[in-house]
């Protein structure tokens, strides 16, 4: 039989916020994204539009999770990504797992990838591809007592 604790880590869900930066206003992407990530038994938080890096960084603290997802079509994301990044190591949210998505320009890449931002999703992927890569690199969640 298990124990309560081993219950309790068994039943923790990895928890997801996903953002959309900035003054981008399409969020059909964002929100698909968020009913698979559902579906497939993460805890989903969901900023809405609009969202400031600061907004961001705080909903992230605030909602303990352990990935943020930076959903951007704008492309703004070379002004705000760099600002959202400052926003989560000023919490102290360096072991949160960052991904990002949209109309992001391979020429990007690399340099989003060096702010800390682990892997960017472009259009056409998968929803399964994303779901794999966030069971695969987010840390679970401590179990509750």
């Amino acid at each position: 039989m298990a124990s309560p604790a081993s219950d309790a880590s068994s039943r923790a869900r990895i928890r997801v916020l996903i953002a959309k930066p900035g003054l981008d206003g399409h969020d059909r992407g964002a929100k698909v994204l968020v009913r698979a990530l559902r579906d497939a038994g993460f805890e989903v938080v969901y900023t809405g539009l609009f969202q400031t890096p600061e907004m961001i960084a705080s909903a992230a603290l605030q909602e303990d999770v352990q990935v943020i997802g930076l959903s951007i079509l704008s492309g703004a994301h070379m002004s705000l990504f760099p600002r959202i990044m400052d926003e989560i190591h000023a919490r102290g949210l360096d072991d949160v797992l960052v991904v990002a998505g949209g109309t992001i320009p391979k020429s990007d890449i690399a340099e989003i990838k060096a702010l800390g931002v682990t892997e960017v999703f472009g259009p056409g992927t998968p929803l399964s591809a994303i779901v794999d890569f966030i069971r695969r690199h987010a840390h679970p969640p401590a179990a509750a007592w």
